[in-house]
């Protein structure tokens, strides 16, 4: 895996890919910068080399062409923060005032190109603008291990004209080399916490994980489907019908393959989807009608301990339940302990997906694990097993 440490780019402008999309508020402020401060360490690396680093990210989703509200030009101030250097910025990034830019910028200094997306180009994988956005460097590094599931101009074409000048950035190389620790290699006995909304969703993140786990808890919406399948009543839970079956046949492959299937044994269960609504815990098999599982109940929590306090390696992707309501966050915060405690202990724990990245920093949780994954739809195409093009195309020699 060719990164950073292995280019030789002293005095070389050197093209980077991050992934800058951060929430702005109304006044077009960053809410939550940690996106930003993850290529940090990669853009100081680059400077450390002598490189001069010129940096390309999207920002939402405009549609139409130029929206000054999705501007990269507010995050200039920002970048320079936390950064320590000069940083300059393009109001765009093809063209030949960006190349003369591009050339001309001093030592020491950042330059930002203005939003990827403002071109049609870029999602569309087009040749003409991955072109003319490689005109912008000597070296390419694609660092935006959120955007490696998109064969997108910037992170898949562009590649192709750097040939023995392309490389991964440090947090594209830790994304890579930790998904990799739980799905090739990681220390028995391997558990995976699969939770979220939708069985459909995560269909081939479950088959593609049995061989390589020892135990697989399941929790979220997603169990219910599941419970349905062993003849369970799920009330007015979230279950898809056109997935019993599925769900049935995963379980069987899971006995064959001695992986042990963990389910919600209780569940904390509402009259309505709200913080609000009226309470109650039952046993996760009898659900009344006119009632809805929204958590995992506190025997199933008890249950997992010492399933957490003996594993090795930890991967968690989904939470256990509507985490966003405060009355029915404990299960997903109970689960979130076990892990944290795990890894006090010695386990590897991977967070991945962004509802499970959510709740372990609704909880300050972030700094009790292991890694903490950057990519939402990229990390889960990854623990599906696919080839992810941003990946592929720095591979490919």
């Amino acid at each position: 895996m060719p990164s950073i440490n292995d280019l030789n780019m002293e005095g070389a402008r050197v093209l980077v890919r991050v992934d800058f999309n951060v929430p702005l508020n109304e006044d077009q402020q960053i809410t939550d910068d940690s996106r930003m401060q993850a290529h940090i360490p990669s853009l100081k690396a680059i400077l450390a080399k002598g490189g001069r680093p010129i940096v390309m990210s999207h920002l939402g989703r405009p549609k139409g062409g130029r929206d000054p509200k999705l501007s990269l030009a507010h995050l200039v101030d920002h970048l320079k923060a936390i950064s320590g250097v000069e940083v300059q910025f393009i109001n765009d990034c093809i063209g030949e005032e960006v190349e003369i830019a591009s050339k001309n910028l001093p030592e020491n200094t950042i330059l930002l190109l203005e939003n990827l997306r403002f071109h049609d180009g870029e999602t569309k994988g087009d040749e003409n603008f991955a072109y003319g956005l490689s005109k912008n460097g000597d070296f390419y590094i694609n660092d935006a291990f959120g955007t490696a599931h998109r064969a997108h101009a910037s992170t898949a074409i562009i590649a192709n004209y750097f040939s023995g000048k392309k490389a991964f950035g440090l947090v594209m190389k830790a994304e890579i080399d930790n998904v990799n620790k739980v799905l090739n290699g990681g220390q028995n006995p391997i558990t995976a916490i699969v939770g979220g909304a939708k069985v459909s969703s995560k269909i081939s993140v479950l088959e593609n994980l049995l061989p390589k786990i020892d135990h697989l808890v399941i929790g979220g919406g997603m169990a219910f489907t599941f419970l349905k399948a062993q003849g369970a009543s799920t009330g007015n839970s979230l279950v898809e019908d056109d997935f019993v079956e599925m769900a049935a046949k995963i379980m069987q492959e899971a006995e064959k393959q001695g992986v042990k299937i963990h389910l919600p044994v209780d569940a904390v269960i509402a009259d309505d989807f709200n913080n609000s609504a009226k309470r109650d815990i039952v046993d996760a098999k009898s659900i009344p009608d006119g009632w809805m599982g929204l958590d995992a109940g506190p025997e199933t929590i008890s249950a997992l301990a010492p399933i957490m306090e003996a594993s090795k390696t930890i991967l968690w992707n989904g939470p256990m339940g509507v985490f966003e309501f405060e009355n029915f966050s404990a299960g997903t915060k109970g689960a979130a302990d076990l892990i944290a405690k795990a890894t006090s202990q010695g386990a590897f724990s991977l967070v991945g997906g962004g509802d499970s990245v959510a709740a372990i920093k609704k909880f300050n949780m972030a700094e009790q694990v292991s890694y903490v994954s950057t990519g939402g739809g990229a990390m889960l195409e990854f623990l599906e097993g696919k080839t992810l093009p941003g990946i592929a195309a720095i591979q490919d020699k």
